[in-house]
């Protein structure tokens, strides 16, 4: 019997073999600071940033086969090699495919996908200049996928941090845009030789050999993971334990109970496993597996599945453990629902689950079709003590239950609820914590391996291999590999380090004190320039501006005092403060529609920038947030200082500064005010780098910057905007725009803007005149 740590695999030949979960390896070389992250700024000419482990390489050959090989993944500095086997254990191995990590390529994350019989997390790779130079790699759990994707941002980090000291280097990196060298063996010797190996896997089962990278988190140093346990937009609940049943804890909302309503309870407790080995067993509908803790979903069978981060569940349960009254005539009960994932960027998973229909499973007979109840999951990383000690997450399964029976059962242990679905998906909990609790796998982890690597140094930023490949999405271009598989497997340990995180509840107790000016936005502005008068009732966009919370369709520039910023000390002690008044005056929105997405509307005639009153404002920033929808929706939101932009400020320096400092920069905090509490789950109140999760465009002229922010690039943003576009008339959103402090300097952080949407209404957006 295989043990829940190692996975039994299919060999070409048939054979079987099991293989640990854990066969990554990190190696780093460069400076450290303080989180043990690595610094780019601090590394300098005495490191470079080092980063490898086991993916699969995914593709289509010439003859149009799909193929999924296990392959080693090195990457150094602003290159990246791939190798058949590890080169630190193999070190005469020559890599099969290299290539440079230039500032145009983009990560984008596309979720879960079945390859070969199993599920691997797919990341994907293009140029953002040329589409059709791209490659696809994949993961064996989600979290491996996000500290791949943080390693290549780090990597084109370092490709603009040589490209910013010029000289050789700047000269060099632009060289090796155009170098295509030969690093591959002669086409046609390859071409045959996979012709033969599609032969022979075709005689037998391909099943798909998983194994585990697990990458070590070395690979931000840079705050892209957000501090604040509870998010960074304060929230109203009031959570109050109600009861401890086997270890875990039941909460109701007392702040939102309304007789008569329902009531928004949850199940919350500490399991003893990382976040991503939860997340893993939570999706999991193995039926074996399912039936050691969960009463509910067991029989499971998924139906459908769309862009890698939702599929459709079909589910089968006897009467007799769920039900208040049981006959033994009573028919079987059958239900569908959907689920919908997202990973945020400090690594807290959120599940939703709602009850849905499908046509490839319509009412049958024998079976009574029944809703589940709504719920939400959510799996966050505790903080380790120390190495030696197991890691550990706080998983939280929230719904909604009818407040007539919940009431009862907390105050007399009504036994006739115990009976009911709601209560047994509470209970899911607590059956998620035994199982994990009694499989020791779940809880093992082992402590890092630094490779010294034997391959030549590259500490100077300067690589000495003559056969370089051009770009690395031309390394993985499926349009250009047929390789052979390979049987052999590594062993390697981990170790996942940790980010520290704060919380920030205590902050709902100052909300009745006085709006205080921005922190940290001091000489932001040029005070040697007297202000202009800016007055936005002389600003006219497409959508008004409302008369307070009561309004509709409308917009209002709330102040920043619901969201909480890095504060002066946070690089030492993460400590956020509450935010204060924005920087900038939000003047006029605009609700466009359009065919396709628009980018750089502040050049349309007959936008507010190239107005007569626009022209004459010292500085504006315009944030295009592209909707995407049928049809596509552009929500425009105008901000205006009443001053120059001081040079050397932290806005100075995005506003003027490259692209890749943008993305690395621009943060946006999103808090649903009023709503759907499902919506209010999805959407969360984290700070997010918007140039990290999806496309940002940036446009620098005149006295503007416009941000086309394309939501539509990402499948994790596509769909949750398209739940939320669900419910959007009866949202109240409000948003936050600022710069992420990143040293001292920067800090305080101070909100640039705020905008509140008040029950927005599709049909209201006009047809944007091209």
């Amino acid at each position: 019997m295989t043990s829940p740590g190692s996975k039994k695999v299919v060999t070409g030949e048939g054979s079987e073999k099991n293989v640990s979960g854990n066969l990554g390896k990190v190696s780093f070389s460069g400076d450290l600071n303080d989180s043990g992250s690595s610094s780019l700024s601090s590394g300098g000419e005495g490191g470079t940033f080092e980063c490898s482990g086991w993916v699969y390489h995914l593709g289509v050959n010439k003859i149009g086969h799909e193929y999924c090989n296990l392959r080693f993944l090195f990457i150094r500095g602003k290159y990246v090699e791939m190798y058949k086997r590890d080169p630190h254990e193999n070190p005469e191995i020559k890599p099969i495919r290299r290539g440079v990590i230039g500032p145009t390529m983009m990560v984008e994350e596309l979720g879960r996908r079945k390859v070969n019989h199993g599920d691997v997390y797919v990341i994907r790779f293009y140029n953002r200049l040329d589409e059709s130079k791209k490659g696809e790699i994949a993961c064996a759990t989600a979290g491996e996928a996000l500290k791949w994707v943080e390693a290549f941002e780090e990597a084109k980090q370092q490709a603009e941090y040589a490209l910013s000291r010029g000289g050789s280097t700047r000269t060099k990196l632009s060289m090796e845009a155009n170098i295509n060298l030969e690093g591959h063996r002669p086409r046609v010797r390859r071409y045959a030789y996979g012709l033969k190996k599609l032969i022979r896997i075709g005689q037998g089962p391909e099943t798909l050999l998983r194994q585990s990278s697990t990458l070590v988190n070395d690979v931000r140093g840079d705050g892209f993971y957000e501090g604040g346990d509870n998010g960074d937009a304060i929230e109203a609940h009031q959570w109050k334990c109600v009861r401890t049943i086997n270890g875990v804890r039941i909460f109701e909302d007392v702040a939102n109970f309304k007789a008569g309503r329902g009531v928004l309870v949850k199940a919350v407790a500490v399991v003893e496993a990382n976040a991503d080995s939860v997340f893993e067993v939570l999706l999991n509908i193995d039926k074996q597996q399912r039936y050691e803790w969960d009463a509910v979903t067991g029989d499971s069978e998924k139906i459908d599945s769309y862009e890698g981060h939702y599929d459709v569940i079909y589910c089968v349960y006897d009467p007799k453990y769920l039900s208040r009254i049981f006959c033994r005539w009573q028919s079987k009960r059958d239900f569908i629902f959907s689920r919908q994932w997202v990973r945020g960027q400090d690594g807290t998973y959120t599940i939703l689950q709602f009850p849905a229909v499908h046509k490839k499973r319509p009412p049958k007979s024998g079976y009574k079709r029944t809703d589940i109840t709504p719920s939400t999951w959510e799996i966050r990383s505790l903080k380790k003590r120390s190495d030696a000690e197991t890691p550990s997450c706080l998983v939280t399964h929230m719904l909604e239950i009818h407040s007539k029976r919940w009431c009862k059962w907390k105050r007399t242990s009504y036994s006739k609820f115990e009976k009911t679905i709601p209560y047994a998906l509470l209970l899911q909990v607590a059956g998620l914590k035994e199982y994990i609790g009694a499989n020791p796998a779940f809880k093992y982890e082992t402590s890092a391996t630094v490779i010294q690597s034997k391959l030549p140094d590259v500490s100077n930023g300067e690589y000495v291999d003559e056969e370089l490949e051009e770009q690395f999405y031309d390394a993985t271009d499926s349009s250009s590999d047929e390789e052979e598989s390979d049987e052999d497997d590594d062993e390697q340990d981990n170790k996942e380090i940790k980010v520290k995180l704060k919380n920030v509840s205590w902050a709902i107790a100052s909300l009745s004190l006085k709006r205080p000016k921005a922190p940290g936005a001091s000489n932001v502005l040029d005070t040697s320039v007297d202000p202009v008068s800016i007055d936005p009732s002389q600003f006219q966009g497409s959508l008004r501006k409302g008369n307070g919370d009561k309004d509709s369709n409308c917009w209002n520039s709330p102040s920043g005092m619901g969201f909480m910023i890095r504060g002066k000390t946070y690089l030492k002690d993460n400590a956020k403060v509450m935010g204060g008044e924005p920087l900038l005056t939000l003047v006029s929105v605009d609700w466009f529609k359009v065919d396709k997405a628009e980018d750089n509307i502040a050049l349309h005639p007959k936008c507010l920038v190239q107005s007569d009153l626009g022209k004459k404002l010292p500085f504006i920033l315009v944030i295009n947030l592209q909707v995407p929808a049928k049809p596509n929706y552009s929500l425009v939101l105008y901000y205006a200082a009443d001053r120059p932009v001081s040079k050397s400020s932290s806005l100075g320096k995005f506003v003027d500064g490259s692209d890749s400092y943008r993305d690395a920069r621009f943060k946006l905090i999103p808090s649903i005010v009023q709503g759907y509490w499902m919506v209010k789950r999805a959407v969360g109140t984290k700070a997010c780098l918007l140039g990290k999760a999806v496309t940002c465009k940036y446009l620098r002229q005149d006295n503007f910057l416009e941000i086309d922010v394309d939501i539509g690039s990402s499948a994790v943003a596509r769909s949750v905007i398209g739940l939320v576009l669900g419910y959007v008339t009866s949202l109240i959103v409000d948003l936050a725009i600022l710069i992420e402090g990143k040293e001292e300097t920067d800090l305080p952080e101070y909100i640039l803007g705020t905008v509140r949407l008040n029950r927005i209404e599709l049909d209201s957006a006009v047809s944007l005149e091209v």
